[in-house]
Formats: structure tokens, sequence, C-alpha cells
């Protein structure tokens, strides 16, 4: 993460999310933290990143989430030149498919 946006608020943002343990208290949380749109557009860059990992061309992602090929744009930047946010979630993910 950019160094510049580290403080404490955004330590103790993901404190609290990290408190989390089950969907439902995620959709309490993030129901009483973020509005519906920004809500959205943060699920929405997930899924873009998902299908861009998974190798779908723009017109696809596009057509599948809505998404401008702007925002696509940020996303394909942060999954090839980011901090690999995105591959961990994703590798922890298809690891606890795996287990279930």
């Amino acid at each position: 993460m950019n160094n510049k946006l580290k403080d404490k608020n955004i330590d103790d943002l993901f404190d609290a999310i990290l408190c989390l343990e089950t969907r439902e208290e995620c959709y309490a949380f993030f129901d009483d933290l973020c509005t519906v749109l920004e809500l959205k557009s943060l699920s929405q860059r997930l899924q873009v990143a998902k299908m861009l990992s998974e190798h779908y061309v723009y017109n696809d992602i596009v057509a599948a989430t809505g998404a401008s090929t702007a925002t696509i744009s940020r996303v394909n930047r942060s999954l090839n030149y980011g901090a690999d946010g995105y591959e961990i979630v994703f590798n922890r993910m298809k690891e606890k498919q795996k287990n279930e």
C-alpha cells in the first residue's frame, strides 16, 4: 500500500474488517460503513480483477460487469504492477473452495 495512505484511521478500518467472522457480519458492517454505490463499486472491481486474472477480454468484462474500460484498465494496472493483494485474496478463496 502507498505509504501516504498508511495511518491510524486506515489501520483501525483494516482491524475492524479483520474482526468480522461471517458473511452476515460483513453485510451488516459494510451496510453501515458504505453507501450502496460504494459497495457496488468495490464488488465490481473485484469481479473485474477476477475476470482479468482468468484472461477475459475487455469487451466480455464490460458486458458481464458493466465496468468502464477506465475501471478495467485501473484494475489491470493493479494486477500487473500493484501490491499483489488481488492475488493473495484469489489464492485464498481458491484454497477455501478446495477445503469445503
